[in-house]
């Protein structure tokens, strides 16, 4: 059975991001349209549903990882500081961002936090994972089940 590791993550992710705002269990925070990702952005994503693709991002990694804190969640969606004529350096992204993702996953059960103070994917959590990874391949299975079809198609014309 197909997991999450065996697909790719964009592919993965932009499907449970779908799923979660189809689903609608998903709080959203009314400052989703105001607020930068990080101290070093100029603006706020463009992207209206960046908070469905953040929190699908987010599990994903939790996912692949025993215990994950808000602090690693902050560096790995951290970016480049552009400093002007000076060098860039990396800057770590928003704690309070990544905190609100985490505590609406808590909220719908994905997730649970652990005893040292970081969070873990839940049972729940896993297993709707795992089915969202699985309709994921079925559906490029069906895809290239299709192109096969019209090839063989195109080859008897």
């Amino acid at each position: 059975m197909p997991g999450v590791r065996d697909i790719s993550a964009d592919d993965f992710i932009t499907a449970y991001a779908s799923h979660l705002k189809r689903s609608g269990k998903l709080e959203v925070p009314t400052w989703v349209d105001l607020v930068k990702t990080g101290s070093y952005k100029e603006l706020a994503p463009y992207d209206p549903d960046w908070f469905y693709i953040r929190a699908a991002a987010v599990a994903r990694h939790i996912y692949l990882r025993k215990d994950v804190g808000v602090g690693a969640l902050t560096k790995l969606h951290g970016g480049r500081n552009r400093r002007g004529n000076r060098p860039s350096h990396h800057a770590p992204a928003s704690a309070s961002v990544q905190r609100k993702v985490c505590q609406a996953l808590e909220k719908i059960g994905v997730l649970e936090q652990t005893e040292n103070g970081g969070r873990r994917i839940s049972q729940d959590g896993q297993r709707d994972l795992d089915r969202i990874a699985t309709a994921v391949v079925e559906a490029a299975r069906e895809d290239e089940d299709e192109e096969d079809g019209e090839e063989e198609e195109e080859e008897e014309e």
